[in-house]
């Protein structure tokens, strides 16, 4: 077996389950799940309707690299999305369609550590865990950078030279999962930068940056930061998106990797070997997908409304996010697994312990003291939700 299965942590959600096993909700109150991530819209009549009329495509194995209609499609979503010269992203070369970021998050650790035994990989504290997931089962040994409480990102200029020295592969996520932190285009170029001087790789996870604030200031992402800086060819950078969040379409595992050609081309081949393809009908919807505005458009005005309505209800308990989908909120007392439990078995309401999401490595848990709330449910829902926790933040923890 492979030795780093010893290493791997319980999912935060099977930690979760144990930790609310031995408590009941109460009976008068719905319980609302706000722990896990997963949205809950309505799926775009387009995308259901495309997947539908493309059905044929079950009586032919798809190609792993994927159709030219769907990497042109999303070539040119990158570039109507990030500013980017016509042409500036080579749908031949440069886009690889992926089951969705997860799969792909994880199994690009697999293509790129050489399992040197001094081997990194880098990821922002909290994070995903499927960053540490993959690092550990590439044999490499995670290097946690934790976030800053006023930014929600780690500051990754105050890594020193020695630490980068052994780092291979450095996730970003932005907007964060769970913070909701992002990094700026001046960010951004002094990541690439430092990826140029340490010789490493940037995954940067994107999924979320289609969930913000202000329609006007769309959150940057690691393509654009390589063009300002001359790179055009996107060297040592790759960008990972997804339509679960965009398209609030979960199910059809669809996303994509951008970027660096020489990389994409490495990956094509592990993929090819790894037996991951999108059929063909999930292509031709995640084409629709990626042609079409309108409904992220109207998505991205709900969750707006979800936030506001959740930041005005917890009344300065909470910072309004630069994106994404979720609070981090610090609760009172500092335990989060009390606070969750009481949360649980007194308001009815299911979050997500901070400290599940991090690693305590040369200091304190960075999640420690806070729960993850994915306002995800249907507005009513949330707003019950918010009700039921600006009422028990001052509560006694009694569970």
């Amino acid at each position: 077996m492979n030795p780093g299965f010893d290493a791997l942590q319980p999912y935060p959600f099977e930690r979760l389950r144990a930790l609310l096993a031995d408590s009941t909700p109460p009976a008068g109150l719905p319980l609302v799940d706000l722990s896990i991530g997963e949205p809950r819209h309505a799926p775009p009549a387009l995308i259901r309707e495309t997947l539908i009329a493309h059905l044929d495509g079950l009586g032919r194995y798809p190609k792993t690299a994927g159709s030219d209609a769907l990497r042109t499609a999303i070539a040119d979503w990158l570039v109507r999305r990030h500013g980017l010269p016509a042409g500036a992203v080579d749908p031949a070369r440069q886009v690889l369609p992926v089951s969705g970021t997860r799969e792909a998050l994880f199994a690009i650790a697999q293509c790129l550590v050489d399992r040197a035994p001094a081997a990194r990989v880098a990821m922002p504290n909290p994070f995903y865990q499927i960053y540490e997931g993959a690092a550990v089962l590439a044999g490499a040994t995670p290097l946690y950078l934790p976030c800053q409480p006023a930014s929600g990102q780690p500051d990754f200029d105050a890594v020193p030279a020695s630490a980068w020295r052994d780092v291979q592969l450095l996730y970003v996520c932005s907007p964060h999962n769970p913070t909701g932190g992002v990094l700026d285009l001046e960010q951004l170029k002094r990541l690439v930068e430092l990826a140029h001087r340490h010789d490493f790789v940037i995954a940067a996870d994107e999924c979320y940056s289609e969930i913000y604030p202000d329609d006007l200031a769309p959150p940057p992402g690691i393509l654009a930061a390589c063009r300002a800086l001359g790179l055009d060819d996107f060297t040592r950078c790759l960008a990972f998106q997804s339509l679960s969040k965009r398209s609030s379409v979960p199910g059809l595992r669809s996303g994509f990797v951008a970027g660096d050609a020489a990389l994409i081309g490495r990956f094509l081949r592990y993929r090819t070997y790894h037996g991951c393809a999108l059929p063909e009908h999930v292509q031709a919807a995640s084409a629709a997908a990626w042609s079409d505005e309108q409904h992220v458009h109207d998505s991205r005005a709900l969750y707006r409304h979800k936030m506001n309505v959740a930041v005005d209800t917890l009344a300065g308990r909470v910072a309004r996010p630069d994106g994404g989908f979720c609070l981090w909120l610090p609760v009172p007392g500092g335990d989060d697994l009390a606070f969750a439990r009481h949360l649980y078995a007194d308001a009815g309401l299911r979050v997500l312990p901070g400290s599940y999401l991090a690693r305590a490595q040369d200091g304190p848990n960075p999640g420690a003291g806070h729960v993850r709330l994915a306002l995800v449910a249907e507005p009513a829902a949330c707003a019950e939700a918010m009700t039921r926790l600006a009422q028990r933040l001052n509560a006694p923890l009694d569970r």
